[in-house]
This record gives structure tokens, sequence and C-alpha cells, in this order.
């Protein structure tokens, strides 16, 4: 079950815990993807608290958000960009997009192949998506305080089959959000020191939110799968049947 889009938005921009979170997830994606200058950047579910970075610089930037979430106007004081969507039936054409995140997406939906197929088909050439999931063994994902606390937990090895079973490579992934999910004045404010122990030592703790960055495999093993099906026009499905009867000689 999808979280409400205005429960999302008030956590993220009207919490300190979640302006907390958002500060740290942002910053992991810029490590991954440091610029999009040219390039068409998507985010599906609630990926608008990490997207802000790409508007200035990226040639189109859409926030998908699913029916049974809802949408919200984004980004305020700017053109609209979010759109309202079906799950499995995004409007972005075959081959368009050069990134995308997901976020608030794979953790809560019902029918993770169609998501995983619809991502593959968006993807261009050279694409690459990030997956943003709740940690497993992390804290985040036993609170139910915070989004992270809803749908369904990943570990690494988890995402890593369901990725490589729907044609998707792992390049790299991280962990953040090492601080507990608490709005208590110490671990706020130690919130940004707690984020520098765990990329250093990710064995001895684990981070609440799982980031996994993987590419499309092309051609893909699975048939069918990212290819445009042509839908026959009116004439030729009138036209008459051509006999298979042979021509007298």
């Amino acid at each position: 079950m999808h979280p409400d889009v205005q429960a999302l938005r008030d956590f993220y921009y009207r919490s300190a815990l979640g302006r907390a979170a958002r500060g740290a997830l942002r910053d992991q994606v810029l490590r991954f993807w440091p610029e999009a200058q040219g390039l068409n950047v998507a985010g599906y579910g609630f990926a608008v608290p990490v997207l802000r970075p790409y508007l200035a610089q990226a040639r189109r930037v859409m926030a998908l958000m699913p029916a049974p979430q809802g949408v919200m106007r984004w980004p305020a004081g700017m053109p609209n960009v979010s759109v309202l969507t079906e799950e499995m039936l995004w409007p972005v054409e075959t081959g368009h997009l050069d990134r995308l995140v997901v976020m608030h997406g794979l953790e809560t939906c019902n029918n993770i192949t169609a998501l995983l197929d619809e991502c593959y088909r968006t993807l261009g050439p050279g694409g690459e998506v990030l997956f943003i999931v709740p940690n497993r063994s992390g804290l985040w994902a036993r609170s139910e305080s915070t989004p992270f606390g809803q749908g369904r937990p990943y570990s690494l090895s988890q995402l890593d089959a369901q990725l490589r079973a729907h044609d998707f490579l792992r390049v790299s992934h991280a962990s953040v959000l090492y601080q507990p999910p608490s709005t208590r004045r110490f671990w706020m404010k130690t919130a940004p020191v707690w984020e520098r122990i765990g990329r250093t030592v990710p064995a001895v703790m684990a981070g609440g939110v799982l980031m996994v960055r993987a590419s499309k495999r092309y051609p893909p093993q699975r048939k069918g799968i990212g290819e445009k099906v042509r839908v026959p026009s009116p004439l030729e499905v009138l036209s008459p049947v051509p006999s298979k009867e042979p021509k007298p000689v």
C-alpha cells in the first residue's frame, strides 16, 4: 500500500527528521550522479526530495507519482513537472530516459515484475536507474513513523536477485540514514556524524536506507521486454485475406 502524498510531503518538508533524511539522501544521489547536463531525468513514487538539484541542468525532469499515492504540484515557485500516472503504464516514450530514481515505489508495489519492466522500457541506451528502498537490517524499516517503515524492506542480496531477474545489472550501491529515526535533540544534532561514520565502517552498523544504482542489460535475456508492440491499422485489419490456393499456371 502506497503512503499518502500529503504524509510524504509533510515528512520531507515539514519535519526536522524528514529534512535531515532528505539531505542525506540527496547528497548520496549526487555522489552517484554529480551532473545531468542535457539528460532526461525522472523519478517514480515520491522522488522529488532528491530531484531538485537536476532542475537547473537536465534537459527535462519529470516526477511520476502513482495514482494510489496521489500527486502534488512540484516544484514550488516553478512550472509544474509532476504528473499522476498508472503504476504500470507511464506516460513516457520507450527509451526516453537517461536517469531514473525509484523512491517509495518498489517496496509498496503489488506487481514488482510489471513495475521493473516499465523501468526497463523507459530507460534508453546507457540509461541508469537508482532504487531507494528500506534496508531490511536497518532501524528505519522498523519505525512506522517514517515512510521507510511501510512496505517490504530489502537486503542487498534480495534486491540484487530481483534486478538480475528483470535484466538489470548493479553498478554500485550505498547505505544511508545511519542515525536512528528519532526526533530527540541528541540524534538530530549528531546526524551528520553518524552518516560519516556509516560510510567509513559499513560493516559495524546498518544504514536505514539502501540505494542501488543499476543499468539495463541489453539485449534482455527475457524475450519481449522493452520492445514496442506493433498495432495494425484498421485498413490492414479490414483488408481481404490473401488466398492460399495456388495460382493457375
